[in-house]
């Protein structure tokens, strides 16, 4: 069965990005019963500043919390990356955790999920040229959310019917991806 992440983008205390991502998380399964979703939590894994000696290209890893990243990681055939914006960019946790890999990204799909003042669309354009570098295929559609009219008090996720829908047509196009991709990642050694 096709394996889809909803990854985290904050580690921020007191964040509203786990409630986006479990409200995705919710809204995947309800609307694609034929793939397995599941949340990954960039916090649950400790990663400070990028702090492995040798470039992630690599692939070997001196720390326990990059080690376990990448397992975790690379069980996914693609990924779900629900963003904050932070001044005018990704927030640096997602940065961050995204620089400690790159063969376990390559050759798989994601979609984006966004949130902030503009709905997150200048996070959105930051995102797509990291992924763009880790050979990660970004679909088109994008969920985006205002911290103006989708959080009550800014802080509680209650979005609009409007912008709920806006995730549906990023889930098809990403399933679509996903799927197409499974010889790319196979004649790649990477396990689809």
């Amino acid at each position: 069965m096709t394996k889809i992440a909803v990854v985290t983008g904050s580690t921020r205390p007191g964040r509203n990005n786990l409630q986006v991502a479990e409200w995705v998380l919710a809204r995947a399964t309800e609307q694609v019963p034929d793939v397995e979703f599941e949340l990954v939590d960039i916090a649950d894994f400790s990663l400070p500043l990028l702090n492995e000696a040798l470039p992630a290209a690599y692939g070997q890893y001196g720390h326990e919390a990059t080690k376990e990243f990448s397992a975790r990681i690379d069980e996914f055939d693609g990924y779900i990356f629900v963003t904050p914006e932070y001044n005018h960019s990704v927030a640096p946790a997602l940065a961050n955790a995204l620089s400690y890999l790159n063969s376990e990204w390559a050759n798989k799909a994601a979609g984006i999920v966004s949130y902030g003042s503009a709905f997150g669309v200048r996070a959105v354009e930051h995102l797509r040229g990291i992924l763009s570098e880790l050979q990660v295929a970004h679909v088109q559609k994008t969920g985006m959310f205002s911290l103006f009219t989708d959080f009550q008090d800014f802080s509680v996720f209650k979005p609009t019917e409007q912008q709920a829908a806006s995730v549906d047509p990023m889930l098809a196009q990403l399933v679509a991806w996903t799927k197409a991709l499974e010889p790319v990642r196979a004649s790649a050694g990477v396990a689809a």
